[in-house]
């Protein structure tokens, strides 16, 4: 079983800064597409940014110039550097991780969610 441990989220003034980071478990990372999504109370979730194995990249139109994410394989850990926020930023932030294995009979695809975590940016 995959696990995702997200930390990193709280409070913080408008135009901060938070880095949020998501460790998962097993030996699968390396292979992993990852991504964070936020959820915002009474709105879907949504993608905010996401890593390919590769190192490729994609941000969501809302926070492009805002937001960064990495990986470090080494770590198993993925990062989400939050800079600028803003009022609407404030949403519960998960990790998600996605792969796929293949065997001779088919390809099979997992994805695993992390418990999130909230931020909230207020004066």
């Amino acid at each position: 079983q995959v696990q995702l441990v997200e930390s990193g989220g709280g409070l913080v003034q408008p135009g901060g800064s938070l880095r949020l980071s998501c460790t998962v478990s097993g030996s699968i990372f390396s292979m992993a597409v990852m991504g964070w999504y936020r959820q915002a109370p009474g709105k879907q979730r949504e993608l905010v940014a996401s890593i390919t194995s590769g190192g490729g990249t994609k941000t969501g139109d809302s926070v492009k110039g805002r937001f960064t994410i990495s990986r470090d394989n080494a770590q198993n850990t993925v990062y989400l550097q939050m800079n600028s926020l803003n009022p609407e930023d404030t949403a519960v932030y998960y990790c998600n991780v996605r792969y796929t294995i293949a065997t001779i009979a088919k390809i099979n695809e997992y994805e695993y969610w992390g418990q999130g975590t909230q931020v909230t940016v207020s004066s």
